[in-house]
């Protein structure tokens, strides 16, 4: 049985949104910015200076890399000279305020949707041909691990009214399934570029964010949405039942892997004071409604809150470890030698 944390190789491809973003957007003229105090502030790689990460420390997929031992952060793909990264710690292509699909996060301006961010690793691709030629790219890429974080974005603008939700006429059901149906192509795209591990994260608990409270606020609510969170729990579903299908269809040369945030994500919140959290509602700083700028005079309080700005974690390093790592995937008993595969989250339920 190979499980992700056996893996030699640990060369990563990140895409996604500000979950991961580690410093693309200080590239673009956008809103979604996080290259300004306070972020950043226990980052000690850079000295507690902001480095484009929506959090005050390290993003869920730098806590995750070092604990299947990677030496470094992959640097952001926008970042100068970041291609000769390639070949050993790999690049990051996240973009806060980005989605699966290319119309997410128009509010904010500039961001770099998932296609582009594919096609981004299509130049880094091109870049590794030219330098080390087909043979050995190809080594490189198949043993490498591609990590997507991505569609928190699609939901919450989903949520909203025009003009920020385009698809305000489209049912639920239907809206889950054009999502997933965007994200299977994206992953046939790498697929088709030479991706054979691919790691897919699932949809956090987004009910339960400050910015989904205030909304039910405002409807008399105030609590978790139980109708975001519904929705995330029926995305999430699909999207694994999309994921074993496709190692069905590319055989055991490749492995597509659902990771559960959702239940990591509120066994946290449900228990939060055994994870050092004082406050499991309200943000750090950023405040409740768009466009979330966290600023030296915002409130922060962030080692004792489980939430940073209006969605993205507050780094969660020293509170992950309570956890076990690998329960955060889901992978089912039969695996070939080597090879990652994506299966039922339940068998890790109580891991």
């Amino acid at each position: 049985m190979c499980f992700v944390r056996s893996c030699i190789c640990f060369t990563s491809f990140l895409f996604g949104d500000s979950l991961v973003d580690a410093g693309n957007n200080n590239y673009l003229f956008t809103i979604s910015k996080a290259d300004s105090p306070p972020y950043g502030l226990d980052f000690s790689p850079s000295g507690g200076h902001p480095t484009g990460r929506f959090t005050n420390g390290r993003t869920i997929a730098d806590v995750l890399g070092e604990s299947l031992d990677a030496k470094s952060f992959p640097p952001p793909y926008l970042s100068p000279n970041a291609a000769a990264s390639a070949f050993d710690v790999g690049i990051n292509y996240a973009s806060g305020a980005s989605g699966i699909l290319n119309e997410t996060g128009t509010l904010f301006i500039g961001r770099v949707p998932l296609s582009v961010q594919i096609s981004n690793f299509e130049k880094t691709r091109k870049y590794m041909l030219n330098a080390v030629g087909e043979n050995r790219s190809r080594s490189v890429l198949k043993d490498a691990i591609f990590s997507l974080t991505i569609g928190s974005n699609d939901v919450l603008n989903y949520f909203q009214p025009p003009p920020i939700n385009p698809f305000l006429n489209i049912s639920p059901l239907a809206f889950q399934d054009f999502m997933v149906s965007n994200f299977t192509m994206h992953l046939k795209r790498l697929h088709g570029l030479g991706a054979r591990k691919l790691v897919v994260v699932g949809i956090g608990p987004l009910g339960c964010i400050p910015f989904v409270r205030a909304i039910n606020v405002i409807t008399g609510g105030g609590e978790c949405s139980e109708k975001v969170n519904a929705f995330v729990r029926g995305y999430n579903q699909k999207l694994k039942e999309e994921l074993h299908q496709l190692n069905l269809e590319m055989g055991p040369n490749a492995v597509f892997v659902y990771a559960n945030s959702y239940d990591i994500f509120t066994h946290i919140i449900l228990d939060y004071r055994k994870h050092g959290f004082v406050n499991r509602d309200g943000p750090c700083c950023g405040g409740y409604v768009p466009p979330f700028l966290c600023t030296t005079n915002s409130e922060s309080v962030q080692s004792q809150r489980a939430m940073w700005r209006r969605k993205t974690r507050r780094e969660f390093g020293r509170n992950l470890e309570s956890l076990n790592p690998d329960r955060m995937f889901a992978l089912q008993p039969k695996m070939n030698t080597g090879n990652l595969t994506a299966g039922d989250s339940e068998q890790f339920a109580d891991g």
